[in-house]
């Protein structure tokens, strides 16, 4: 447990006393964080680019607390001055962001945002469910109170086992199950020994390498912006005239691998290719770049 704990506080780059991981995935580490946290008439303060803001949103909902959203157009990230009105005018106890949306691809910068936040006297919770390790993230460095993510992401471990921190400024209560933390520490010891850094730039080049392939069979990204794509998750607008599932059901039974479409508010309009740990590796791209070639030109355009 020792281990597990140090691992997961180089993973965060913090060193919070109270780091440990929760028994179950990513969504259950959510609500530890929520419950641990929020009372019943507490302001909240969620930011709402994608499906995770929303469900955050429902989670503080039931805990009674007086919920706020902060929305923005999916595919988009939030600026310090669009979330500094946002505290000003609301002055929440907590304030939710997502490090990395998995439902549309963007990545929200952190930098900032802890100073911002206490500055308004108000805790910062962060999801990195799907960022982290995939790109930097600073817990100690960026002043993030609660910061949580998942052991079947980039970690590469099997689920059901989620590092969670939090600051002095935030409390915890768990208890846990040991045989899924040893699938845990073997991740964050793989994590440890090649390196955060070296982590941050493979999952960076390959993203890449992706997108420089996705270009030359003239698709088009979701997320505009480059510096605003999460490198862990690539999302790219269904082509007009295809059935995004169609397309998806054609790779998996004739490629064997799993395209997502969409999830929350882009469901329908994209695809979601996951580049993650021990599968980001540009071989995999290659391959998902020739089942993607082969399946439009097999799955039929919608003539009408």
């Amino acid at each position: 447990m020792h281990e597990i704990k140090l691992g997961i506080q180089y993973a965060f780059q913090t060193q919070n006393p109270l780091t440990l991981a929760v028994s179950g995935t990513g969504h259950c580490a959510m609500e530890a964080a929520f419950l641990n946290i929020v009372e019943h008439g507490d302001k909240v303060l969620i930011a709402v680019n994608g499906f995770w803001g929303e469900r955050a949103t429902d989670i503080a909902k039931r805990l009674g607390a007086d919920v706020y959203q902060l929305v923005k157009v999916p595919g988009e990230y939030f600026t310090l001055e669009e979330i500094e009105k946002s505290l000003v005018q609301h002055a929440p106890v907590l304030f939710f962001i997502t490090h990395g949306e998995s439902s549309t691809g963007v990545v929200q910068p952190l930098d900032g945002l802890g100073e911002l936040c206490h500055r308004h006297n108000c805790l910062l919770l962060v999801d990195a469910v799907a960022s982290l390790g995939g790109t930097p993230v600073f817990m100690d460095q960026q002043g993030i109170d609660i910061l949580y993510s998942g052991s079947q992401k980039v970690l590469s471990a099997p689920p059901g086992a989620s590092p969670i921190s939090f600051s002095m400024r935030a409390r915890y209560h768990h208890t846990a199950p040991i045989n899924t933390f040893f699938g845990l520490r073997e991740g964050l010891a793989i994590l440890a020994e090649q390196g955060l850094d070296n982590f941050w730039k493979h999952h960076k080049e390959t993203s890449l390498y992706l997108c420089e392939g996705l270009q030359k069979l003239g698709l088009q990204f979701f997320v505009k912006e480059p510096e605003a794509r999460l490198p862990t998750i690539t999302t790219i607008s269904v082509p007009k005239g295809y059935d995004w599932k169609e397309v998806t059901e054609y790779i998996m039974k004739n490629h064997g691998i799993e395209v997502s479409g969409g999830l929350g508010p882009s469901a329908g309009k994209v695809f979601r290719i996951g580049l993650m740990g021990y599968n980001c590796t540009k071989f995999n791209v290659d391959r998902v770049l020739h089942a993607l070639e082969d399946a439009f030109q097999h799955c039929l355009k919608n003539k009408l």
